[in-house]
């Protein structure tokens, strides 16, 4: 009950207060991490919460589905036909140098063994779509631009659980059994395209015409059902979340379109609430036990290992320097990472502590940064007029 009441107060101000953050640099997100923080049992004791709760996963894991699911509406099969390139060199490339240079910085700046250098890059390598949305879903903002952030975002933290699991066994935890891996991707994909073409199907047939109401509750459904059969059979939730909202524009738009409004308001209810319980897990005591040196690796990994690895990633292609800049800053590390650090907390790896408060760190400071610079990029965007003078390359000097 103190976390329900929390939040439904949190939400007035943040409603209240919503006109001025989407101009400026204050941010709703930043409102309730920091919330979270003073309310949480290291300071206040009003929200009293520990890692290994069940509810701090699970609204986690809902707030990123309801991400992925919302944000894979926005392109259909025929966006990723012409706009793959941006995103596959952000995924296929930029996404294993900002792995390769966070372990560096891991190793050479935290003092961390290679081993655990290598598991803690490999949980804060994926950016994260929920708070990628901050800046994918600003018009003023170059599509080509967007449709890069949605994509890579959408897919990186699917394809980032096999190595978390794989580096979590070669550091002393569970052992992984690699086929059952790859099935696991294999199987989120494919549901998150079967469920969505079977309801296509049957929307076809003359006596099942939902109303108008309705409409808006068939998406709601087909996300239901891909999330309940992907924990059953152990499918990856995030290919499937974003696979499903990827078919569902493409084969009924009508229902992306009836469904749009309400998506975007249960998302960012799930964003919002998971920020506040995320902040009352971030305790002085926590913060204190990371070394000063931590602190400098989160930071070098803001603005080093993404911009980096991004930038080199994108070199030759058509987007202008500034939309290169703002595609290698905004790589924000969110709840993929929390969930993915929870692994590591809960595993047999030595040292596991250190490094979920090492993740932790970074994840904080990273919506800090991220959540309060989207005005300024988008503003900056809006200015110089970009946004109307960026269409999609038709091709790219390699």
């Amino acid at each position: 009950m103190p976390l329900l009441l929390s939040f439904a107060l949190l939400l007035l101000l943040g409603s209240l207060i919503s006109g001025l953050a989407h101009r400026t640099i204050i941010s709703t997100a930043v409102l309730f991490l920091v919330a979270g923080f003073i309310l949480g049992g290291g300071v206040l004791g009003v929200i009293a919460l520990q890692p290994g709760e069940p509810i701090v996963t699970t609204l986690a894991q809902l707030a990123l589905f309801a991400v992925l699911f919302t944000d894979g509406q926005e392109l259909g099969v025929r966006d990723l036909r012409s706009a793959w390139r941006l995103p596959g060199r952000a995924l296929l490339l930029g996404m294993p140098l900002t792995f390769i240079v966070a372990t560096v910085l891991g190793v050479a700046v935290a003092g961390l063994a290679l081993t655990d250098a290598m598991l803690v890059a490999a949980v804060l390598a994926p950016t994260d779509p929920v708070f990628a949305s901050a800046i994918v879903g600003r018009l003023e903002v170059p599509q080509r631009l967007r449709r890069l952030l949605n994509v890579e975002s959408g897919l990186n933290d699917g394809l980032a659980l096999p190595v978390v699991l794989i580096l979590i066994a070669a550091a002393g935890g569970p052992h992984v059994d690699y086929w059952s891996l790859a099935g696991e991707l294999a199987l989120g994909v494919l549901l998150g395209v079967a469920v969505p073409l079977v309801v296509a199907q049957l929307l076809k047939l003359p006596l099942l015409r939902p109303t108008h109401t309705y409409s808006a509750l068939v998406p709601v459904a087909i996300g239901l059902i891909v999330l309940g059969i992907a924990q059953l059979t152990h499918a990856n939730l995030y290919l499937a979340a974003f696979s499903s909202g990827v078919t569902i524009a493409s084969v009924a738009p009508e229902l992306r379109e009836s469904f749009q409004q309400f998506g975007e308001l249960v998302a960012e209810l799930l964003k919002l609430i998971a920020i506040l319980v995320f902040g009352a897990l971030v305790s002085p005591t926590l913060l204190a036990g990371v070394p000063f040196n931590g602190y400098i690796f989160a930071a070098l990994l803001i603005v080093v290992a993404r911009p980096v690895a991004v930038l080199a990633a994108l070199a030759g292609s058509d987007l202008r320097w500034s939309e290169r800049l703002t595609a290698s800053w905004f790589g924000p590390k969110g709840f993929a990472s929390v969930l993915y650090g929870l692994l590591v907390l809960n595993s047999n790896v030595s040292h596991a502590e250190h490094l979920f408060h090492l993740i932790v760190v970074c994840i904080a400071l990273s919506i800090v940064a991220h959540s309060s610079t989207d005005v300024p990029i988008a503003n900056y965007f809006r200015r110089s007029g970009e946004t109307l003078a960026s269409p999609e390359p038709t091709s790219e000097r390699e």
